[in-house]
């Protein structure tokens, strides 16, 4: 392999660029992105960025002895791909030719059309987005989010730190189901509650109103009418994959992968939150978007790639972190088919515990609330575990 072409320059991509060089790849390294920074980190956007507390310097996922030795063409990306010969084609007329690529194209938020082109209507993905929803962050103004998801909930966090009026609208009964149950997902509504954030769940939305290029507040099925000076969408996220539409690599819902990130195609590999790799553990393809799994994966990737004969390895357990509030929330594990749950160490209501959700005997899922250590200790204990599991039970395909 002369020349290797990494396709997305966030975590993931810049996780693979560091593996092949860490795997013994001297060649030309060709790393692509869509936005005009280089690689950042994207966690702290909706914490201690969104709050001031930290600069987009800080952000910057580069160290001085990282030795890439890299080509980075930047500011514009992908547009195609044809994979037959591995020519990819940028946006600005360009076609790069490699013997080897890696997809990490990330994913996108999802938008609400009836909000486009208002100036205080935000989504939160990039920096620019972080940078534009801080300056909306005073005390006593109105922020409606749109969306219970944790990248919501930790803006709505952040907001009402600031001192801000904030209510969260959730279209389920209870939020957070999907990733914690409903009842560990009702622990952490009650932590917006005690924080004076009002959470309506079971929201459905009849009509936004405007003026003068902005939302002032919409109305709900209920009759209830909600003022607001900034609205914040976090309804989940679409992967940046139809570049790839026609390319021959296979598509559902994500770029599909086998269980060591190679695609449909040879000499070509997927990473990050457009990848959706098959998972043994329940026997489907599913997309994780989550930060450990963009820097992990990488490099079993990317040895999939350089090593046609690379041992398959297992995966890790799905990882994710949220500050809310000032409280801790860690998460490891699948929590979807679980039929018991037990509190192993702290009291819910204090928001500090850790339970373990249970399929059968066998331990499948941790949460915890400010209790890192003893959190540590059982995800390591879930890594060890390989559970026989019922893939009809489970929601998972690519989402």
């Amino acid at each position: 392999m002369q020349t290797l072409a990494v396709v997305g320059a966030s975590l993931a991509g810049l996780s693979a660029a560091r593996a092949a060089r860490a795997q013994g790849f001297s060649g030309r390294l060709v790393i692509i992105g869509g936005e005009q920074h280089r690689p950042y980190d994207r966690p702290p956007l909706s914490k201690d960025f969104l709050l001031g507390a930290i600069t987009a310097e800080d952000l910057y996922l580069e160290t001085q002895d990282d030795g890439l030795h890299a080509e980075w063409l930047l500011g514009g990306g992908a547009v195609g791909l044809h994979a037959a010969t591995h020519a990819i084609r940028l946006q600005d007329g360009q076609t790069i030719t490699a013997d080897g690529v890696v997809i990490a194209t990330g994913a996108r938020a999802r938008q609400l059309p009836a909000l486009a082109d208002l100036d205080n209507v935000f989504s939160l993905r990039t920096m620019a987005d972080a940078q534009g929803l801080a300056r909306h962050l005073v005390p006593d103004g109105r922020m409606t989010v749109i969306g219970a998801g944790f990248i919501g909930a930790e803006v709505a966090s952040a907001a009402a730190s600031r001192g801000m009026e904030v209510t969260m609208l959730n279209n389920t009964p209870v939020p957070f189901t999907a990733q914690l149950g409903e009842d560990m997902g009702a622990v952490v509504a009650k932590l917006h509650a005690a924080n004076g954030v009002e959470l309506i769940s079971g929201a459905v939305i009849n009509e936004f109103h405007s003026s003068e290029g902005n939302v002032t507040g919409l109305s709900l099925a209920d009759g209830r009418e909600l003022a607001t000076d900034v609205v914040v969408v976090g309804i989940g996220a679409e992967p940046n994959i139809e570049w790839l539409e026609g390319s021959g690599v296979e598509l559902q819902g994500g770029v599909l992968c086998d269980a060591m990130g190679r695609t449909s195609v040879p000499g070509i590999v997927a990473v990050g939150d457009c990848a959706a790799w098959f998972d043994e553990g329940v026997g489907a393809h599913r997309r994780v978007e989550n930060w450990t799994g963009a820097l992990e994966r990488a490099a079993l990737a990317v040895q999939a790639l350089l090593d046609d004969g690379a041992p398959r390895q297992p995966l890790k357990p799905h990882y994710f972190w949220s500050n809310q509030h000032g409280v801790k929330i860690q998460f490891a594990g699948h929590s979807s088919g679980y039929d018991r749950l037990e509190i192993e160490a702290g009291e819910p209501l204090e928001h500090s515990f850790l339970a373990v959700y249970y399929r059968g005997d066998v331990p499948v899922a941790v949460l915890g609330m400010n209790q890192p250590r003893l959190f540590t200790k059982w995800r390591r204990s879930l890594a060890l575990q390989t559970p026989s599991q019922d893939p009809a039970t489970l929601t998972v395909v690519a989402q």
